[in-house]
């Protein structure tokens, strides 16, 4: 009786494609659960985050920046009507509290997607450039505890979320178990928007790439607009940014994606081979013309 054995190989089991893809997400959602976990930290420093939020109000007022309450009047048409909920007046803060909100990490999260299928090279860059300033921005998380405008009573902003809806953080910061609110600098969402905008550019030949921008600062109007963010927050992010793109080398494209020019070896003797050519093409001349002497006469 014989039997038959599939022998175990690649065929049996996941392809190097998919071991790669599994252990991209488990990375990221590692990164990213390392980056969640650790900037709660300094959810009880109450205190400390209100006395650094009253610095950079002043700070920004020394360098003469404009005040994010500019910005929240464009959002807020109806804002002295203070009810609660959506309505048609108050469509556009809604749609703003929902940007922020809901864009900022899917977004990122396709965008790597997209690179890992199409730009592998790009995908790396950009994964490395994230993970540098996500980790340089946990520290200063960590350093410099901040509340955002719409806690602080100098700023008189009103809480877009709050008001308006929806939000995503608890009324209380100290309660709030899935958010750090006291994390406002340096503004991840206008950082990562950046990286996407400026990856993007750099992975596309369109010439219309350079329209990504639009995403950062469509995101920037929307974090001061809805007061979660200083102007500062998003001048440090792109400090921070610079400092990565300066640590992390440039996308390594594939050799596949480049022309490949093959030149051929030109011969040692090509000369000597051209002296010959050109010495018996004299000699046949020389000779056409003795001939044709010889007819004459």
């Amino acid at each position: 009786m014989s039997s038959h054995t599939t022998p175990a190989g690649p065929a049996g089991g996941p392809r190097p494609g998919q071991r790669r893809l599994v252990r991209e997400l488990l990375l990221v959602a590692g990164l990213f659960t390392v980056y969640k976990g650790g900037r709660m930290l300094s959810t009880d420093r109450t205190d400390e985050a209100f006395r650094n939020a009253t610095r950079i109000w002043h700070l920004e007022r020394t360098l003469h920046l404009p005040g994010e309450g500019a910005v929240q009047r464009l959002l807020l048409p109806g804002a002295g009507s203070g009810s609660g909920g959506a309505g048609a007046g108050d469509l556009l803060v809604h749609t703003a509290n929902t940007y922020y909100a809901a864009v900022h990490f899917p977004a990122t999260v396709l965008f790597l997607i997209w690179l890992y299928l199409r730009r592998p090279g790009h995908y790396l860059w950009a994964r490395r450039v994230l993970a540098v300033l996500t980790g340089a921005a946990l520290a200063l998380h960590l350093a410099f505890p901040l509340a955002p405008p719409r806690m602080l009573d100098a700023a008189h902003l009103v809480d877009t979320a709050k008001v308006y809806g929806p939000s995503v953080y608890r009324a209380a910061p100290a309660a709030d178990t899935m958010a750090n609110q006291f994390a406002a600098m340096p503004s991840l969402h206008f950082g990562w928007a950046l990286v996407l905008a400026l990856g993007a550019i750099a992975a596309t030949r369109s010439r219309w790439r350079v329209l990504w921008l639009l995403h950062p600062l469509l995101t920037l109007l929307v974090v001061v607009g809805t007061a979660n963010h200083y102007w500062l927050d998003a001048i440090v992010a792109t400090v921070l940014l610079a400092g990565a793109l300066l640590v992390v080398p440039g996308p390594r494209l594939r050799s596949a994606s480049l022309p490949v020019v093959r030149h051929l070896p030109r011969p040692r003797n090509s000369a000597g081979a051209a002296e010959v050519t050109g010495a018996g093409a004299e000699r046949g001349a020389v000779g056409a013309e003795r001939g044709a002497a010889g007819v004459g006469r």
